[in-house]
């Protein structure tokens, strides 16, 4: 169709050197009009202008007003038959409801019609002008009205509406034929050879044109920041710890966390356990060759050899007697602690387990040490606008000797900072595992409000003792998670557009790269 179109175009310019799209073609579609006008134009056969302009539209109701009159017409015209008056009731019969309905109230408000003692409706005057039937023709005509005030009082009745129209101001161009010369795309050998090319049209490049998108993998946002998080901890000197075990036991996830056994992160609408197998080995030593500590590509900090030969058995039994007893200098929580609620399988909570697996193995040499991990973990928590059911953990520890809390929040500041978030706040706070413990609190600027960034705390001795770890060697610990950095870099409301089913695929092709920023 668009092939014949150009034809037409060039067949209605052969008279005439200017000539309007809906004159020419009333009822042809803009889409196919403009197809053929940028066929021609490409070839600088024609030159065309743009035109944008507002259109009014009779509704059916308007319609039929302008061919049969107004509602308040019909209303004068019955009420002024009936020579002794019409009563109210009777006039839905002659008229009809909808102009019974529409046109009564409007006839009075014009003051054509009123009611007698009697109650019965006469007429007011001898004859009237249908306005709004003459206003509707000369719109029905003119797609238009001179008074602006008019248009908008038969909208409001639903009389009219606006539609968006586009037409075109058409003219010869420069290379303006009567028919269309066919354009060679392609310069070939045979061409010449034969001197053909010489009378040949060719078809002019288009350095305008945009390329073809061509479909490619594009990284996550999450995957972006995480990669950004990834070489902040490598900049200052940490090893990645192993984190692809996604189930844990009891023992490893709380346990060895001194978290006790009554806490209310172990009940079940907190924690998602596993009911096939539903319980684990106590702990042992790994296998020679274990691929779920391995992190491919490169040396994993869980596969360092240890300078002497761990008890996992002494291990479990400090655990037991420090959550059952006490020891070490505490005195413990003092219930009878359960091995078969040690050793249930759970959907991990926290990235912190594998804290606790990678300082047992410390202790086996100890000495200063930088571990991070950023991994998923899972949480049985409504879903809604900030909350999953599973979602990522970056978390941090350092290990070393004599260490302090004004170290751990000079530490934090600095690493923050390498975030690009240089004003924190500290809170008290409380958790099983650590003492003291902080909140960590940035200001945010485009929110104008100070919000939560992290948890942080030094492991309490009641965790690190049992492991076999020295005395002296404290040990900081620090988490946030990825999603909440994440959804302020990219400007996301509703953690759901960023993980799971309602993410949207082009949002994900098209994001920027993240760049945080760094001093």
């Amino acid at each position: 169709m668009a092939t014949d179109l150009t034809s037409e175009v060039l067949d209605a310019l052969s008279s005439q050197d200017q000539i309007l799209s809906t004159d020419v073609f009333p009822s042809t579609p803009s889409v196919s009009v403009k197809s053929a006008l940028d066929r021609l134009g490409s070839r600088e056969m024609v030159i065309y202008e743009t035109i944008d302009r507002e259109e009014a539209v009779l509704t059916p109701e308007a319609t039929q007003i302008a061919s049969d009159g107004s509602h308040e017409a019909k209303v004068f015209e019955a009420v002024r038959a009936a020579m002794d008056g019409l009563k109210i009731g009777d006039l839905p019969g002659i008229v009809g409801k909808e102009s019974a309905k529409v046109g009564q109230g409007k006839a009075f408000k014009q003051g054509w019609i009123k009611k007698d003692k009697a109650g019965l409706l006469v007429s007011s005057i001898e004859s009237i002008s249908d306005t709004t039937r003459e206003q509707l023709q000369i719109i029905q005509k003119s797609r238009s009205h001179p008074d602006t005030k008019v248009i908008a009082e038969l909208r409001k009745r639903k009389l009219v509406t606006l539609q968006k129209v586009i037409s075109f101001k058409i003219a010869k161009g420069p290379r303006y034929a009567n028919k269309m010369v066919k354009e060679e795309t392609d310069l070939t050998s045979e061409m010449l050879a034969s001197g053909a090319w010489k009378d040949l049209s060719f078809k002019p490049y288009n350095f305008n044109s945009l390329g073809a998108i061509t479909p490619t993998g594009a990284l996550h946002p999450l995957n972006k920041v995480r990669h950004e998080f990834r070489q902040i901890f490598f900049e200052m000197g940490f090893e990645e710890m192993p984190t692809n075990k996604y189930v844990e036991s009891g023992f490893w996830n709380f346990d060895a966390l001194f978290v006790p056994q009554q806490h209310p992160a172990r009940d079940l609408q907190d924690t998602f356990y596993i009911s096939d197998p539903s319980q684990a080995d106590r702990p042992r030593a790994d296998l020679p060759v274990d691929p779920a500590l391995s992190v491919p590509g490169r040396k994993s900090a869980a596969t360092e050899l240890p300078a002497k030969k761990l008890d996992y058995q002494q291990y479990w039994r400090d655990v037991r007697e420090v959550h059952e007893k006490g020891k070490y200098g505490s005195i413990g929580y003092r219930y009878p602690w359960k091995e078969d609620e040690a050793l249930r399988l759970v959907l991990r909570t926290h990235t912190t387990a594998i804290s606790a697996y990678m300082l047992h193995k410390l202790a086996a040499n100890p000495r200063p040490a930088r571990y991070f991990s950023i991994d998923r973990v899972f949480r049985n928590e409504s879903v809604d606008a900030t909350h999953l059911a599973e979602f990522h953990q970056v978390e941090g520890v350092i290990a070393d000797f004599d260490l302090t809390l004004g170290g751990l929040i000079g530490f934090m500041e600095t690493f923050f900072g390498k975030m690009g978030v240089r004003n924190l706040r500290f809170k008290p706070a409380y958790n099983p595992y650590t003492e003291p413990s902080m909140e960590i609190f940035g200001y945010h600027e485009g929110l104008g409000k100070w919000v939560e960034i992290g948890n942080s705390g030094m492991f309490r001795p009641e965790m690190l003792e049992p492991m076999g770890l020295p005395k002296a060697m404290r040990v900081y610990g620090w988490g946030l998670s990825l999603e909440r950095p994440t959804m302020i870099k990219y400007g996301v409301k509703n953690i759901r557009e960023l993980l799971g089913h309602k993410v949207d695929l082009n949002f994900i092709e098209t994001n920027a790269a993240v760049r945080l920023e760094k001093e």
